[in-house]
């Protein structure tokens, strides 16, 4: 029979290996990270200043998108809401000219989509000028 006292050990954690896979971890995701703003919008503010602009030589193009989701361009509402009509009217009106400014007016009821459709054919025609037309909502307050 063994009366020795038992020698009592106490248990120990060994981290190093969790050091190891966390700092692996965190250089992989470093690595595989991208740190491009591919989607960012970027947007041309409008400036004030005291000499009124001078007089535009061509007629402003405007793309109006209803409620339900139809365009008229320049006042002028077209068969139906497919892009390639948009496209058609729009060469039409603009002919050759790309660098003019095109301003989209859109219902505050139409859907996001018939919005992005008009922008998007707008793009592929080369139009880089868009003013999106808003209106000053008189029960927010004045500032």
């Amino acid at each position: 029979m063994n009366l020795k006292p038992r020698r009592h050990e106490e248990p120990e954690i060994n981290i190093v290996s969790l050091i190891d896979v966390v700092l692996l971890l965190v250089v992989f995701f470093m690595l595989s990270s991208r740190f491009t703003d591919e989607g960012r919008l970027h947007v041309e503010l409008p400036r004030a200043s005291a000499v009124p602009p001078a007089a535009q030589q061509s007629e402003p193009l405007v793309v109006s998108v209803t409620e339900a989701g139809s365009y008229l361009v320049n006042g002028r509402e077209l068969i139906n809401s497919s892009p390639d009509t948009l496209r058609a009217a729009l060469l039409q009106q603009a002919g050759a000219d790309r660098d003019m400014t095109v301003t989209i007016r859109a219902d505050g009821r139409a859907t996001q989509q018939s919005v992005v459709t008009a922008m998007d054919v707008l793009g592929q025609l080369g139009f880089v000028r868009l003013n999106i037309a808003t209106v000053r909502d008189e029960r927010a307050g004045a500032p």
